[in-house]
């Protein structure tokens, strides 16, 4: 690992030096090699510069993955600006929220978010320019815009911001997490080290890019590594698990509802398996044994879990050489601590506790929210939130979440900020959304909801269940809502979450 603070960028550029002429990016039926990919990525960089992109401003990526994406990711950092990846089904409410708060200049956009962002344009102040990667929309400039001749721009300085990510809290208001260029090549590094990423890697990537697992983990460590990675629009299990016997693939990246659903498509193509996979890794919410267990069982191969968050990258993983045990999430990575309790006083081997961390790859703070970036840390180490324990060999595993976080489908969905979109609806008086245990999602959202607010009529499951859909993403809707008489609460009225978790679980 090495001593001094470097960058993705400047490690994606040692790559270019080192073999220019490497397939780097495979979308569709066009690749790009090492040289071409940093040359388009400078010309986007020189078109930021000239629309007036000035160091530490923020450009938000509510894009679908496409090679837009990595050429915009990579151009906003020459330029020397920050990137906010957007989750492309977010609707107004989130998308306000976040380009807001982080104040993006601006936006580029791709899919469904183009007409929700051409809808709130009004309500954007700091937002002075709007890019459409695919169409023509009016008021929005198109993609060419910004491709200029490429011109020789310096590295970053490791310690400048380079990603603003939002993730929610429990309060349901999404935060904002600084993570520097040092940041994201600490962690790339140390998971490159443990995972022995190779220059002979190819990546079948069919996970978002907005999201850390794809971005910081995908794409980042195919260029720091001088590999190459196969790009997909989304994932489809046909598409993945033909694709994966095809034999030129090595790694595949994803989260526990992709490999149940790879699962059930192996049943269906018995003719069909993995030719030359090297490497399963799934992270972004609980493997379930089961799932772990038929894996090995059909395919021949047990799945590496991992274990990590937006503020963090990568923590912990399970051994590349050696036996993977289901439900744990191994050991810290490469200069990287892990302790469960206190950093004052760790918990004894066994014992349950917080999980803290500690090391290069910890983000910086949250955005503009001193007070909650005081209280998630003690002195250099990060309280995760989770709660689990060490065994004798220090292998970490997790039993629960000091937060609501529910994870669906590898998303993390937040119960109050869908409890505050159902108290909008005139007819729900109270509601409670837990997660529920999902054999595909690993957990989906169930709303626990007392209707009967004189001033509204008496909505059906489905009412609501539309009603959600129509204001949030659609893996944050309920996916079932259970109408009740009351909500148990304590003696300080505040729901019993783990009494309705206990008493739905056991229908």
């Amino acid at each position: 690992m090495p001593t001094t603070p470097s960058s993705m960028l400047a490690l994606f550029a040692a790559q270019v030096q080192r073999r220019p002429d490497a397939p780097c990016l495979a979308w569709d039926h066009t690749t790009w090699t090492y040289h071409e990919l940093q040359t388009q990525a400078l010309g986007v960089a020189a078109g930021l510069r000239a629309w007036g992109l000035t160091a530490g401003e923020r450009v938000a990526l509510a894009l679908d993955n496409g090679p837009e994406f990595v050429l915009a990711y990579l151009g906003i950092g020459w330029a020397g600006g920050v990137a906010v990846p957007v989750n492309t089904q977010y609707r107004a409410g989130e998308l306000r929220h976040i380009l807001n708060d982080a104040g993006a200049a601006l936006v580029i956009s791709s899919g469904q978010a183009v007409e929700e962002i051409a809808a709130l344009r009004p309500e954007l102040p700091a937002l002075r320019d709007w890019v459409v990667v695919g169409a023509e929309h009016g008021g929005a400039l198109p993609w060419s815009s910004l491709l200029a001749p490429p011109t020789s721009l310096p590295l970053p300085d490791p310690t400048s911001l380079a990603l603003l990510v939002y993730t929610s809290g429990t309060t349901g208001r999404a935060k904002g997490v600084m993570l520097t260029h040092a940041n994201l090549a600490a962690n790339i590094q140390a998971v490159s080290q443990a995972w022995g990423w190779a220059a002979t890697d190819r990546l079948l990537l069919m996970l978002p890019l907005f999201h850390v697992h794809g971005l910081g983990v995908g794409l980042h460590g195919t260029l720091s590594n001088g590999g190459s990675v196969d790009l997909r629009p989304r994932f489809d299990p046909l598409e993945a698990l033909t694709t994966l016997a095809s034999g030129k693939v090595s790694l595949f990246f994803g989260v526990p509802t992709m490999y149940s659903r790879l699962l059930a498509q192996a049943q269906a193509r018995p003719d069909l398996r993995p030719q030359g996979v090297r490497l399963f890794v799934s992270g972004s919410a609980p493997l379930s044994p089961d799932v772990f267990q038929a894996f090995e069982s059909v395919f021949g191969q047990t799945i590496l879990e991992r274990y990590g968050m937006t503020e963090t990258g990568m923590l912990t993983t399970n051994p590349l050489h050696g036996p993977r045990r289901a439900g744990t999430v191994g050991r810290p990575f490469p200069g990287q601590a892990v302790l469960v309790g206190s950093p004052s006083q760790p918990a004894s081997t066994g014992q349950v506790g917080p999980v803290w961390v500690a090391g290069p790859n910890i983000f910086s703070g949250y955005w503009q929210n001193p007070e909650a970036t005081r209280a998630a840390f003690e002195g250099e180490w990060f309280n995760t939130g989770d709660l689990g324990f060490l065994d004798e060999a220090g292998v970490l595993t997790l039993v629960g979440r000091a937060r609501e976080l529910i994870i669906t489908g590898g998303f993390n969905v937040y119960p109050r900020e869908v409890e505050e979109t159902l108290l909008t609806h005139p007819g729900v008086a109270e509601a409670a959304v837990i997660g529920l245990p999902d054999p595909d999602l690993g957990e989906r959202v169930v709303a626990v909801v007392v209707v009967g607010r004189p001033e509204g009529p008496m909505p059906t499951a489905d009412d609501l269940m539309e009603f959600c859909r129509a204001q949030l993403a659609p893996y944050k809707k309920p996916r079932q809502v259970i109408f009740a008489a009351a909500l148990p609460r304590n003696a300080m009225g505040k729901v019993r979450k783990d009494v309705l978790q206990r008493e739905l679980s056991e229908r």
